[in-house]
């Protein structure tokens, strides 16, 4: 009995190994099929067609207000514009004027990530605040165990008795970033179905790929969200704004004064006022946004440049260097991406913390 439990203890163990391995090709498949595309139409392989590909943000649907819409063919349209989309009849067409807000693929990937927190911590909540004693299953003990941690060693311990008020904006904030940060290292579920789908069509199953699998696969692209700087200044900016908030509503309007720490010369208030008060907190809010993105970009570029090592070389002997060398940065970067939303998180609480009382 004891050796059999080894052995399926060593099954288990394989079974996860070759998941974690059919995870990560699937992840970067797209890479794969860019070489051999590209490979099939030139000998020289184009990475920065792949990077593109995987790190760049593209428009899926269109939204314009006030624009005027032109065709392909019209007078007025560039066939080199950004922003081309094409109808329902395959007629492409961009808008000229008005204001663009075209959802991207960053934007449905966000939309994919909060959809997945609602469908984890809602259930979880209401099965918790049911009996908040009472020890459901393993899922609700992992939320628990988190929120428990977040709330004791994050909030409580940087805001002190303060924090009750600010545990649904923290709580939030990680979680958003860490499944963005995850959705990103996960495969691409948009692509993979429309490459299957094409296989079939490729061995006779199906006449034509559909329509709405194509839009699928531009809408689930598994492109990291937190890895354009758009989504990081705007957290980063919501954080700056609850920071003037928290400031002035418990130091009131005399926070514009006691930014200036006491003993401060005269003739250097003025300028001590602007860094205290402006600079100070534009550039910690900056500085959160750089490190987010910074972070949850390079990953992706090493093992994407990794990866493509194999196709630029086309040797047999760099392949396996590159794909255990890559392995390897995913691992690290499945710490990253808890890590960072947790420095994002824990820096948000510190700097609301260092605003609640005067110098």
């Amino acid at each position: 009995m004891y050796l059999r439990a080894i052995i399926v203890k060593n099954k288990s163990k394989y079974r996860a190994f070759f998941s974690f391995l059919l995870l990560f090709f699937l992840t970067f498949s797209g890479l794969w099929a860019s070489g051999g595309e590209h490979d099939s139409h030139s000998e020289e392989f184009d990475f920065s067609e792949v990077m593109a590909h995987h790190l760049g943000d593209a428009p899926i649907f269109p939204l314009n207000f006030g624009g005027e819409k032109v065709f392909e063919g019209q007078t007025g349209f560039n066939p080199e514009e950004h922003d081309v989309f094409a109808d329902h009849d395959g007629k492409h067409y961009h808008y000229l004027g008005g204001f663009d807000m075209h959802i991207t693929k960053r934007v449905t990937m966000m939309w994919i990530a909060s959809f997945f927190l609602f469908i984890v911590f809602i259930p979880a909540a209401n099965l918790i605040s049911k009996n908040p004693n009472k020890v459901y299953n393993k899922f609700t003990s992992g939320v628990e165990a988190f929120v428990s941690y977040l709330k004791e060693n994050v909030v409580d311990s940087s805001l002190e008795h303060h924090g009750h008020s600010y545990y649904h904006y923290i709580f939030s904030l990680f979680f958003f970033i860490l499944f963005c940060n995850l959705f990103g290292l996960v495969p691409s579920v948009g692509e993979l179905t429309v490459a299957a789908s094409d296989l079939l069509v490729s061995v006779g199953v199906y006449e034509h790929t559909p329509h709405s699998l194509h839009t699928f696969g531009q809408i689930w692209s598994g492109i990291t969200p937190t890895g354009d700087i758009g989504v990081t200044l705007s957290l980063a900016s919501l954080t700056l704004i609850i920071i003037y908030g928290t400031a002035f509503s418990y130091q009131g309007i005399s926070f514009v004064a006691h930014a200036v720490p006491k003993g401060v010369p005269l003739p250097l208030w003025p300028l001590m006022w602007a860094l205290e008060f402006i600079v100070t907190h534009i550039a910690r809010s900056f500085a959160l946004t750089m490190r987010l993105l910074a972070n949850m970009t390079a990953g992706h570029v090493m093992i994407l440049a990794l990866l493509g090592f194999i196709f630029m070389s086309q040797s047999y002997f760099i392949a396996p260097i590159s794909v255990l060398s890559s392995v390897l940065i995913y691992f690290l970067e499945l710490l990253v991406a808890f890590l960072q939303a947790f420095i994002f998180a824990l820096l948000t609480t510190v700097f609301i913390g260092t605003v609640m009382h005067r110098h």
